[in-house]
């Protein structure tokens, strides 16, 4: 596996040296394109999104979907070092996308060319996606109009290596809570911040009655709050935003319709959005099994991907920690990354994926 490695490693390092925040991937697309030219492959550019299929596709075999982003959030301000600059340091490769997604996106990439060059019962399915930091359209919303059936799902997320088997569903909610306009040294109006912070504090302490196993309770945090024109004028509207981080037992829209049940006739609230629902793959299911069969232990993730838009079994796994995403200074280990292609081909190769 050194030789691999090696070329991993080189990959993620031209990719940290590279720009690519969301929206800006072109040069970081063209990169990944020239590293599968290079292992005899055409990837189909689905916009600046990659997909690429094995050599000896066969349509009547079920088929794994490998998928991992390349674009990266903008670098923080506290960065001690250049984020564009990748640097090995005491074992560990800083550089921005580092850890999210850069070594999930080239280990995937590299277990895709190692399960290709041997028989599988299924095809094995290469997609590298863009924006999917700001859940964009041109990422795999775009993609999925073009993808074959697609029986399971491997996304390459930063999870430490462990199957993340669910992960939390995400709904944005803005509210916007009426009163009446008057005078701030005379007893009239009717402040629509006081109603607001009484509002909130109710939203704040609600509890939703199913709580999930693996990812815990419905998760409401307000975020955002805006009131007044003036010091002297009661203000007449007060607007806030929630953050609402649903399991999976609830649908958004079933969340919402619980959230509007709690609201007074002076306060209106609208999703921006119903589509990032929560997911779950079956304990049960082969690639599950077989990762508990080698010591992996399956948990729920807080955070999205873009399996929230794929219409499949699919679960997250890859190297690095979740808590170094979008932190300055980020990093990977390197041990995180020279682990991470065996213990994927350990886990893929031979594998029966629909029985």
């Amino acid at each position: 596996m050194q030789q691999p490695f090696t070329e991993q490693l080189e990959l993620l390092k031209k990719l940290i040296a590279t720009p690519r925040v969301t929206r800006g991937e072109q040069e970081a697309s063209a990169i990944m394109k020239a590293d599968m030219e290079r292992h005899g492959y055409e990837p189909e550019c689905i916009g600046l999104n990659l997909l690429c299929y094995p050599h000896h596709y066969d349509d009547s075999k079920p088929t794994l979907l490998l998928n991992s982003h390349i674009d990266t959030v903008k670098p923080v301000a506290g960065w001690t070092r250049d984020p564009f600059a990748p640097v090995v340091e005491d074992g560990r490769l800083y550089g921005l996308g580092s850890n999210d997604d850069g070594a999930g996106l080239v280990s995937l990439l590299y277990t895709f060319y190692e399960l290709d060059s041997k028989p599988q019962s299924y095809n094995p399915l290469f997609l590298a996606t863009v924006e999917e930091e700001r859940n964009g359209q041109n990422g795999m919303k775009l993609v999925v109009q073009s993808l074959p059936h697609i029986d399971v799902a491997l996304i390459g997320e930063p999870t430490g290596m462990q199957p993340a088997i669910a992960e939390k569903g995400l709904m944005v909610l803005d509210f916007t809570v009426h009163g009446k306009a008057g005078h701030a040294a005379r007893h009239e109006g009717i402040n629509a911040l006081y109603r607001a912070t009484e509002l909130i504090e109710k939203l704040r302490t609600f509890k939703f009655d199913k709580v999930s196993d693996l990812l815990g309770p419905v998760k409401f945090t307000i975020t955002m709050i805006n009131a007044g024109t003036q010091h002297n004028v009661i203000p007449d509207t007060c607007t806030f935003t929630a953050d609402v981080r649903t399991n999976e037992l609830y649908s958004n829209h079933e969340a919402f319709d619980i959230i509007s049940a709690l609201l007074p006739e002076w306060c209106q609230m609208k999703a921006r959005s119903f589509n990032l629902n929560s997911s779950r793959i079956d304990a049960g299911h082969p690639l599950i099994r077989k990762a508990v069969s080698l010591g992996l232990v399956p948990y729920g993730s807080p955070t999205l991907s873009d399996q929230t838009i794929l219409d499949c079994p699919s679960f997250k796994m890859g190297p690095g920690d979740s808590a170094r995403s979008h932190t300055a200074d980020e990093f990977v280990m390197i041990s995180e990354l020279e682990q991470a292609l065996p213990l994927y081909m350990n886990l893929l190769d031979g594998l029966i994926v629909v029985e």
